[in-house]
C-alpha cells in the first residue's frame, strides 16, 4: 500500500485572505430550480445522496462546470488552462441524516493538489440555507494547509465521508455559514476548512462540488492516476 502524501501546502491562498469568494453564478435562479426539480424526480425513487462525476453522466451538469461566469474566476484564481477533476453531486433529502464534518476538498489518501493551482466550486442548485444544510466554512482555515484526515465512523448509504482528524463535528466558532440562492456559488481553497449539517426542511437540498485543477496541480500518490475532463487550454 503507498504511503500517504505529506506535503503540507502552508501559505497565502490565491483566493485572498478569507480563502473562498463569493457572489458568483453559474446559472438564473429559475433555470437552477428547473435542474433541481430534474434532479428530484430522477433519484427521489431511490433517494440517492451522491452520484458521482455528474458533468459526466448529465447535460445540464457538463454546461454547469463550464459557465461563464464561473468558468473566468476560476481562470482568474489558477490561469487560463482548466480541467475538472471531479464532481460530487449531492441531494439532502429531508427527514435523513446527512451531516458532512470537517474536511478539505484538495487532500485524501490518493492525491494532493497544489492550492496555486486548482480550486474548489460550490453550486446552489436549490437554495442553501442553514436549515437545510448550507456550508459553514472557517475563514482563513488554509493558512495550516493540509491536516491529518480519516474517514468518519458511519453506515450511511452514502459511504463514509473524508473528515480531520482530531476537529469535533459541529459548528466552530470562527465558522461562517454562507447561505446561497439557487443558481448562486462559490469558489474555496482547497485547504479550506467546510462542513455542512443535515437538512431539517420539507424539501431536498442539492449542491454540486466541483475540483477544477491546472495543469501540474495532482500529486498523485502509488498508480493513482486522474481522469480529467479538460475544459481550456491545451497539452492535457
Amino acid at each position: 500500500m503507498s504511503a500517504p502524501l505529506t506535503i503540507s501546502y502552508t501559505g497565502p491562498s490565491p483566493l485572498g485572505e478569507d480563502g473562498y469568494r463569493t457572489g458568483l453564478e453559474w446559472n438564473t435562479n429559475s433555470r437552477a430550480h428547473a435542474r433541481a426539480a430534474e434532479v428530484i424526480a430522477e433519484h427521489r425513487a431511490e433517494r440517492t445522496e451522491v452520484v458521482l462525476d455528474a458533468h459526466l453522466r448529465s447535460e445540464w451538469a457538463a454546461h454547469a462546470v463550464r459557465a461563464p461566469g464561473l468558468l473566468a474566476a476560476v481562470q482568474e484564481t489558477i490561469g487560463e488552462a482548466v480541467a475538472v477533476e471531479t464532481t460530487f453531486l449531492m441531494i439532502k433529502w429531508p427527514g435523513r441524516e446527512f451531516r458532512v464534518p470537517w474536511h478539505q476538498d484538495g487532500t485524501n489518501r490518493r492525491m494532493q493538489l497544489d492550492p496555486a493551482r486548482s480550486v474548489a466550486a460550490w453550486l446552489a442548485i436549490t437554495d442553501a440555507t442553514t436549515a437545510n444544510g448550507c456550508l459553514q466554512v472557517i475563514p482563513g482555515s488554509y493558512a495550516s494547509g493540509y491536516l491529518s484526515n480519516d474517514r468518519e465512523v458511519s453506515s450511511a448509504r452514502r459511504g463514509r465521508a473524508l473528515g480531520v482528524q482530531g476537529m469535533p463535528d459541529g459548528p466552530h466558532d470562527h465558522g461562517l455559514w454562507l447561505p446561497f440562492d439557487a443558481g448562486q456559488a462559490c469558489l474555496m481553497d482547497v485547504r479550506l476548512l467546510h462542513r455542512s449539517d443535515s437538512n431539517t426542511t420539507a424539501g431536498a437540498r442539492i449542491g454540486l462540488n466541483i475540483r477544477y485543477v491546472a495543469p501540474g496541480a495532482i500529486r498523485s500518490s502509488g498508480a493513482h492516476s486522474p481522469s480529467l475532463y479538460p475544459l481550456t487550454g491545451s497539452g492535457w
